[in-house]
């Protein structure tokens, strides 16, 4: 399950609406929406907190896999590998749809793919002209 599923399933298990959940955690309820529409993550880690606690939940059961990595992509290489990260989940997530493979082999594909990312990406770095390097 993905950030605005779960945010919003906690959402409506707490029964509460967008408006109220925004105004709780000081942010816009359009962002709210947009959470839950998958649109846009958390730019930061102290929203997922903030979002919990409210909630009653554990900031760790709002996070999966795929947001880290692509919060992880954002943080090393900004927009760009933000980008690029979400478009890898995005596709690897088409492999997955209607598949045999068990949740652990699935975890497991979506691990090692990751673990290429950043193997490319550092590779890549070697390749980079210095102007382009930060």
């Amino acid at each position: 399950m993905k950030f605005g599923e779960k945010l919003r399933k906690f959402r409506l298990d707490n029964g509460l609406e967008q408006s109220e959940l925004a105004k709780a955690a000081g942010i816009h309820v359009n962002t709210i929406s947009n959470y839950e529409s998958g649109k846009t993550y958390p730019k930061n880690r102290a929203t997922y907190t903030t979002l919990a606690k409210i909630l009653g939940v554990d900031p760790s059961e709002l996070h999966n896999e795929d947001d880290e990595f692509v919060e992880s992509a954002q943080e090393k290489y900004g927009y760009r590998g933000k980008k690029q990260a979400m478009q890898l989940v995005e596709e690897i997530g088409g492999l997955y749809a209607g598949g045999e493979l068990s949740e652990d082999d699935l975890d497991g594909v979506m691990r090692a793919m990751q673990e290429l990312y950043w193997k490319a990406k550092d590779d890549n770095k070697k390749y980079t002209p210095k102007k382009y390097k930060k």
